[in-house]
């Protein structure tokens, strides 16, 4: 089930890693009023026959979950979310955006988005750089960051360890933490 914004995150990027992609990137922006994810990656793509049935939750190609029957990931995000888009070339990639309506009071929470990007990039294959762009638009100002797996890897190491998951957890918690005066209090408002 997804019960942060984050989960739906990493169900889309959990596809693009499994795509045989070398580069996946994503990309977060948030203003007071709806938060857009982009998630491109340049793997083996989709038919377009595939593409139309991958939005129906029935549909699963067997091969990813051999033992379910179902595909949910983006039949939830065209369920809960809004602006949905999928555009896929075989043999060249795909890429996947939706966004929320942060005045929404359905929308769940953002949730942890270091814990998240840490999944996505420990997740990723040797051979896959996956770079993740945050972008924060609001009345006190913009601001956000960038941060590529390779760059991590190439400061600490590998992030498959206890230690450099810590040191790059921290590192993420800072560079959000470093965004909170930019943040504009999501509240739900009644339509007048």
């Amino acid at each position: 089930m997804h019960v942060f914004l984050c989960d739906f995150l990493l169900d889309i990027a959990q596809n693009s890693l499994e795509a045989d992609s070398t580069l996946v990137q994503i990309l977060i922006s948030e203003t007071p009023e709806s938060i857009r994810f982009r998630i491109e990656d340049n793997g083996k793509g989709m038919s377009e026959e595939t593409q139309k049935k991958v939005t129906d939750p029935f549909y699963t190609d067997g091969v990813k979950h051999k033992k379910r029957k179902v595909g949910l990931g983006l039949p939830f995000v065209i369920q809960t979310g809004k602006d949905f888009s999928l555009n896929s070339s075989l043999g060249k990639g795909t890429v996947v955006q939706f966004s929320f309506d942060l005045t929404d009071i359905d929308v769940p929470p953002l949730g942890d988005l270091p814990s998240t990007i840490l999944a996505i990039f420990s997740g990723a294959p040797d051979d896959c750089d996956v770079v993740v762009t945050r972008e924060i638009s609001s009345t006190h100002g913009d601001s956000g960051y960038k941060v590529s797996r390779s760059s991590l890897i190439e400061a600490l190491g590998e992030l498959r360890t206890a230690g450099s998951q810590n040191l790059a957890r921290q590192y993420l918690d800072g560079l959000e933490e470093d965004l909170k005066p930019y943040f504009s209090e999501h509240v739900f408002r009644i339509p007048e």
